[in-house]
């Protein structure tokens, strides 16, 4: 019985009502529910418009900052710390569906009339996943994509997006591995230590490893490739084949869609966010039958004036900053040293606006009283928390009470002891399933040349990896490519392992802070004979024994 209930009972029976309720409410008081949807909003950064000449949509790239949101790993958590997003430009189609009849974003029917925003994506980043099999307290980085209207996401060379713990089906790989001294397993990639607040890179260039082609079907030349910059590596790691975008029109027999996926559109990347996705939270009443609810403690790395530095350099690139170089060295040209040409970077000012929160569809309020987003000088993003009552500088509201159809937030001091709710902790992560691979299949035809290799991370499991001539990778055994085609590409291949190192910059350094190391033991040195146009493909990861 609430308070509205019994506002509308006559006077005479009120007193008895009142007593009534309120002897259930104390005998209710500290029972404590766990619930999802503790917390939801977008944490974000946008930036002035573009310019609209310049071509800057062949890459978009940023340094985040690194930190352990959580001082535990926590179960059915999924926050991502600051992260991208690219899609392919469409704004010329108004109103053909770009999703077909059976997909499954096309049945989300507020995204029509085109399905342009959920119909290809890269997205992925830095942050924690409710999927993640291995958690250890730090984040981990994940490369995802979406190439069929959701239908799959993949996120590493051999699996999706932490869905499953078999490898995607041979017709679904999409990513090729590229570096030849990083190891990428499902789960993602770990880092060194306890950072805090040390800056990743990451940028994602179109690039040119493969001609356009006029077959069924058609399909453009951009691989979007990523680039991370850490203290310990540098460079390239995997790029999108390019056909995981443009099998979609002939899969479904839609001529339409032929040349709008990223194979052979520009990029649109407009700004970043920290997406909070699912937190779990629990819920109780005092003596007076008010709700009151606790989430996990999500902390931040702030300085001596209580700032966050999350996002700086955030920077867009034409096909002058890296592609036209790539294409003439791959043609025949000059060695292209791989560093991105500042003549072809674009620095946009950023601008930020208070993110709004809600708990299970319940609006939350006081946050903003106790930090907001900021733009601090050199252009950096972050977040500065005010002098409060309610929450320590760094650290989010962990209280709320309901009033009326809001959550406030409240110190802890002010939820009375009878919740329970001070000393409810909880669920911690426990290890998932093994991710595991066929022996059969793309993987073993034409199959590895040396392995099985193991090496354990510092996230508690064991990766198990194989070498691959770069061309025989799962990923690519899907296609029917030319001997010449394949052959082009190896050698290729070959002499970019033997002129880019993974020690000197390819993004322009950080303007400010440290860069974050990833864990050491994903770094790999080819064996003897295997020094250029081999990869370390991962078909294993499992808890360590």
């Amino acid at each position: 019985m609430n308070a509205a209930t019994l506002g509308n009972l006559c006077c005479l029976f009120a007193a008895t009502t009142i007593g009534f309720s309120s002897a259930t409410a104390a005998e209710k008081a500290g029972t404590v529910t766990a619930y999802s949807q503790g917390l939801h909003g977008y944490i974000g950064f946008g930036h002035e418009k573009l310019p609209s000449e310049g071509g800057y949509t062949a890459g978009m790239g940023f340094y985040a900052a690194v930190w352990p949101l959580v001082d535990q790993p926590l179960a059915n958590f999924q926050i991502g710390l600051p992260s991208s997003w690219i899609q392919p430009d469409n704004s010329d189609n108004r109103n053909m569906p770009l999703c077909p009849e059976g997909t499954l974003a096309r049945q989300w029917k507020e995204r029509g009339p085109t399905w342009s925003s959920v119909f290809q994506t890269i997205e992925g980043g830095l942050g924690y996943w409710a999927g993640n099999h291995f958690r250890y307290g730090p984040p981990k980085f994940s490369m995802n994509a979406t190439p069929q209207c959701y239908d799959y996401e993949i996120g590493s060379p051999g699996w999706s997006f932490f869905y499953s713990n078999e490898a995607l089906p041979d017709d679904r790989l999409g990513i090729a591995q590229l570096s030849n001294r990083l190891l990428i397993p499902p789960d993602g990639l770990p880092f060194q230590g306890n950072p805090n607040g040390e800056f990743l890179g990451y940028t994602w260039m179109a690039l040119p490893f493969t001609d356009p082609t006029t077959d069924d079907p058609p399909t453009g030349d951009q691989s979007w490739t990523c680039f991370l910059s850490a203290a310990n590596f540098k460079g390239p790691i995997a790029y999108y084949i390019p056909e995981t975008w443009s099998k979609i029109g002939k899969l479904f027999d839609q001529p339409f869609l032929h040349g709008r996926g990223l194979d052979a559109r520009p990029g649109i990347m407009g700004g970043g966010a920290m997406e909070i996705n699912t937190v779990p939270r629990f819920d109780a009443k005092d003596a007076k039958g008010t709700v009151y609810s606790k989430l996990p403690k999500l902390q931040w790395p702030v300085d001596e004036r209580g700032r966050a530095y999350l996002v700086q350099d955030v920077t867009y690139y034409s096909k002058g900053a890296l592609y036209d170089a790539f294409k003439a060295w791959r043609e025949g040209g000059p060695p292209c040293t791989g560093r991105f040409d500042e003549k072809g970077a674009f620095k946009p000012r950023l601008n930020t606006h208070t993110t709004r929160y809600d708990q299970a569809g319940k609006k939350i309020v006081g946050v903003e009283h106790v930090f907001d987003t900021r733009v601090f000088d050199g252009n950096v993003w972050g977040l500065q928390w005010f002098t409060n009552d309610i929450s320590p500088a760094g650290l989010f509201p962990q209280y709320f009470k309901q009033v009326g159809e809001e959550r406030v937030a409240v110190a802890a001091a002010d939820v009375p002891a009878e919740t329970g709710l001070h000393s409810q902790a909880f669920e911690l992560a426990e290890p998932g399933p093994t991710y595991t691979s066929p022996n059969s299949g793309a993987w073993a035809r034409p199959g590895p040349v040396r392995g099985p290799f193991k090496v354990k991370l510092v996230d508690g499991s064991v990766v198990t990896y194989f070498w691959y001539r770069f061309v025989d990778q799962p990923s690519f055994q899907q296609y029917n490519w030319s001997d010449e085609k394949k052959a082009k590409l190896q050698a290729f291949v070959e002499k970019l392992h033997a002129a880019w190192s993974i020690d000197r910059d390819y993004m322009a350094p950080p303007t400010r802070g440290k860069l974050v190391s990833l864990d050491p033991a994903l770094l790999v040195k080819p064996p003897s004979g295997l020094e250029a146009g081999y990869v370390p493909i991962v078909t294993r990861q499992e808890k360590a024994h």
